[in-house]
């Protein structure tokens, strides 16, 4: 039984955090990337490496089995096991600066249930505003949902092919290594994206999970070689299908006159993850 009104209660929840914004997450995460210059103190963190700052740090009696944070804190107390970050919009003032503190406060704006074909799901929508040098720099949305427990293999959603093979591409090939470095990152503790077992034995998922995070920010970094002078103002993805590590994933993009369209493309010919950013 979902009691979305007790769930709605938790709208309006706020909380702020201060963070300095230090050059070594931003240089693992270069080298994660294979870039062959890391930024340093006094340059404009590249987006969205945001993602790197400002974790949450449970401890172990705090963390559920599935290695999320136990619910009830900040976030509501949704209970539907399953959890996943399905999209998102940045919109870009101005650059966070590396070297510098900075301070975010995140807002639970939404709640909303709906029936899925598997299920209900529960959707969460959290907004931050990150801070820096007495201005506001990113504004952002994250959009969670939350549905059942899978109790055996399902199909994946139905895929959709790209409506075109795109100007630019790039390939990777996501090894149980490179989702373990950004876990650690991220401080994502799920074990979805870094325990075989797990991953296949109770939830059901035929191999790791990519981070849905680390595959936008993989078509931002396609971007950033494409474009390297493009100045993003707004990115919004959305993940429609996952992504795992035994599968050689393509990154697509193509030229638009509000900057650019961004996917991936998985080894059935489906997209699994959409993205625009818009340039200033």
């Amino acid at each position: 039984m979902i009691d979305l009104d007790h769930l709605r209660t938790w709208i309006g929840h706020r909380q702020s955090a201060d963070q300095f914004i230090d050059p070594f997450p931003a240089r693992a995460l270069a080298g994660l990337l294979d870039r062959p210059h890391a930024p340093s103190s006094g340059d404009a963190l590249p987006l969205p490496w945001h993602w790197l700052y400002f974790l949450d740090t449970p401890s172990r009696a705090g963390t559920g089995t599935d290695g999320h944070p136990q619910r009830g804190g900040f976030l509501p107390p949704v209970p539907l096991p399953r959890r996943m970050w399905a999209a998102g919009k940045l919109q870009v003032l101005a650059p966070l600066v590396i070297g510098q503190p900075a301070n975010k406060v995140s807002t639970v704006r939404g709640v909303d249930l709906k029936e899925g074909k598997m299920g209900p799901l529960v959707f969460v929508t959290v907004g931050h505003e990150l801070h820096q040098d007495g201005r506001v720099c990113l504004l952002e949305e994250q959009n969670l949902v939350y549905r059942e427990a899978a109790s055996a293999p399902a199909p994946l959603p139905p895929g959709e092919p790209p409506v075109t093979a795109g100007e630019w591409s790039g390939e990777l090939n996501p090894d149980p290594a490179l989702l373990f470095r950004f876990s650690a990152l991220t401080y994502n503790g799920h074990r979805i994206h870094y325990d075989r077992d797990y991953a296949m034995r109770e939830e059901f998922y035929p191999a790791l999970v990519v981070h849905g995070p680390l595959l936008a920010t993989l078509l931002l970094d396609l971007l950033a070689r494409v474009r390297p002078a493009a100045a993003v103002t707004r990115f919004e993805f959305r993940a429609l299908r996952p992504a795992f590590d035994t599968d050689l994933i393509c990154l697509r993009g193509q030229p638009e006159d509000f900057g650019a369209s961004l996917w991936t493309v998985d080894p059935s010919g489906a997209v699994g993850m959409k993205a625009s950013a818009h340039f200033g």
